[in-house]
């Protein structure tokens, strides 16, 4: 019985010994990294990743809680802009995502607050390619204690996954084409406006007539003047 006991002391006392030795040589940090390739320009797909009121457009986990509530503040847009989630699901939990760093279109990186569950980094680093963009969705977080180091190890294979999953929905949003604009409408021709009625014409004043003249009486005609006479032919002398 003692020689049992012996052994399983030492048997425990090894796995400790593995346990805490081991921890020495893990990395401090954990790193998940997935990429793919967009057939959109970087500024198209900035637009998405760098809206935080976009996130939900691409985010795997929505998919696992569709009841996930959001609130923002802070800023608008860029530095400081904040996103909060409340959830039921433990598999989603309840934090809070910041961004703290803006370079569009190619760079942007967000805290996550997960309260006692750490407070990871995330980050989106897109790179032009020939076919589009090449999209790079990272996460790091801390591993402080032993125990932080060995779950580390699992940290990919738990949501590498759902990185995967973003991704693909990012992907299929971005590549698809702008909703057309409507066309303006056009206003309808106001109907003419009728001509406003020529004034009628006033009556011409009345010419008065013409008083009776009385008619012109002819001038008594003068005598004529009489005929001068026409001399006669005088009469030959006689011969001498």
């Amino acid at each position: 019985m003692l020689t049992v006991l012996k052994w399983l002391f030492y048997l425990i006392a090894a796995i400790a010994l593995i346990v805490v030795g081991g921890s020495f040589l893990l990395p401090a940090q954990a790193v998940v990294t997935r990429k793919t390739e967009i057939a959109a320009p970087p500024e198209k797909v900035f637009a998405i990743v760098g809206d935080l009121r976009r996130f939900n457009e691409f985010s795997p986990w929505a998919d696992i809680d569709p009841d996930i509530k959001y609130t923002f503040e802070g800023t608008e847009s860029g530095v400081g802009q904040q996103m909060n989630w409340v959830s039921v699901n433990e598999e989603v939990g309840s934090g809070s995502q910041t961004i703290t760093r803006y370079e569009p279109p190619t760079f942007v990186e967000t805290q996550l607050d997960f309260g006692m569950r750490g407070r990871p980094v995330a980050s989106f680093d897109l790179v032009p390619s020939t076919t589009g963009t090449e999209v790079t969705w990272s996460f790091k977080t801390d591993l402080d204690g032993i125990p932080a180091k060995w779950f580390g190890l699992l940290l990919d294979r738990r949501i590498g996954a759902d990185y995967e999953k973003g991704l693909s929905k990012l992907k299929t949003l971005a590549e698809a084409p702008a909703p057309a604009l409507p066309e303006p409408a056009v206003p309808a021709p106001e109907p003419a406006q009728p001509e406003p009625a020529a004034p009628p014409a006033e009556p011409a004043p009345a010419t008065p007539a013409p008083e009776p003249t009385e008619p012109s009486q002819p001038d008594p005609a003068e005598p004529a003047a009489p005929a001068p006479a026409t001399p006669e032919p005088a009469a030959p002398q006689p011969a001498q």
